[in-house]
């Protein structure tokens, strides 16, 4: 099994905020997103680059996982966001509203030019209604390694807005677009961050959805305040019970006597060869959020 590294908490910080970046340090989300694009006002964008590119270049984020949000392709703040994160050499460069292939084989080949390295990977903001209908072919980018693509981020505002869709508990009209986005990352080997939660206040709807996200198969969720990083860090993480399931799917599989078989019997179940892999990975995702 390739190496996890887990992705339940994603929170969102102000590039244009000092104060936030350096807070930042000590929040225990598994993954920040520094960001020049909808948090930053168009008079602070370059002052925002400066802080953001001298905040990852510094240090100091122990093993959290660094993404700088760069501007839209379209916009005139790109090109220098794209090459001021290639030199500083976040884990990733987040590309908001991506909408086909050929946009991240043009951003891979512009990180060749610019001499990136190679550890920074592309994640992808999954935000319109054009990329929902092209999430496949998006996804399938990855397998073209220039592009560098790692993961998709769902961007539910956005697909509201683009859509008129109505913010529903359960989010009955966003789930066949969530749906088709998760399909496309699991068939080229993406990983794949659940949209933000709006309402800071409201703890138990936010709970929800987490659990939500969760079940339908997202590797976490991304977030707007501090305040929510506790509870994705719970709810994506496997509960004793799931672990030890798991641990006890794995024993018997290594088992002598069932070495050769595709299915055992497990305290009244069926058990396949397919739930021992799934429980593998229970595991290697309990060890990656333990270390």
């Amino acid at each position: 099994m390739t190496d996890i590294r887990p992705r339940r908490s994603v929170l969102y910080m102000p590039g244009s905020n000092a104060r936030a970046l350096e807070k930042a340090r000590e929040i225990p989300a598994d993954a920040l997103i520094l960001d020049l694009e909808d948090a930053v006002a168009p008079e602070a964008k370059a002052n925002a680059r400066d802080q953001v590119c001298a905040a990852v270049k510094t240090g100091g984020y122990g093993r959290r996982e660094l993404v700088i949000r760069t501007n839209g392709v379209d916009t005139p703040w790109f090109e220098a966001d794209l090459a001021a994160a290639a030199e500083a050499r976040p884990d990733a460069i987040l590309i908001p509203k991506v909408q086909n292939p050929e946009t991240l084989k043009r951003i891979g080949q512009k990180l060749d030019g610019l001499w990136a390295d190679p550890k920074t990977r592309i994640w992808a903001m999954i935000e319109t209604p054009l990329a929902i209908l092209h999430c496949e072919a998006i996804a399938a980018a990855a397998h073209d390694p220039q592009t560098r693509l790692a993961c998709f981020v769902m961007g539910t505002n956005d697909l509201a807005k683009e859509t008129r869709a109505r913010f529903l508990p359960g989010r009955a009209p966003m789930l066949p677009w969530l749906t088709m986005a998760i399909l496309a990352a699991r068939a080229h080997g993406l990983d794949i961050v659940d949209g933000v939660y709006n309402d800071i206040r409201d703890e138990e709807g936010y709970a929800a959805e987490c659990a939500q996200g969760r079940d339908l198969g997202f590797d976490g969720k991304s977030l707007i305040h501090p305040s929510q990083v506790d509870g994705a860090n719970a709810v994506f993480a496997p509960d004793e019970a799931e672990l030890s399931r798991a641990q006890a799917i794995i024993a018997a599989f290594s088992r002598p006597e069932n070495a050769d078989k595709g299915a055992i019997q497990l305290d009244g179940r069926m058990v396949e060869r397919l739930h021992a892999d799934m429980a593998a990975r229970i595991v290697a995702l309990a060890q990656a959020i333990a270390a």
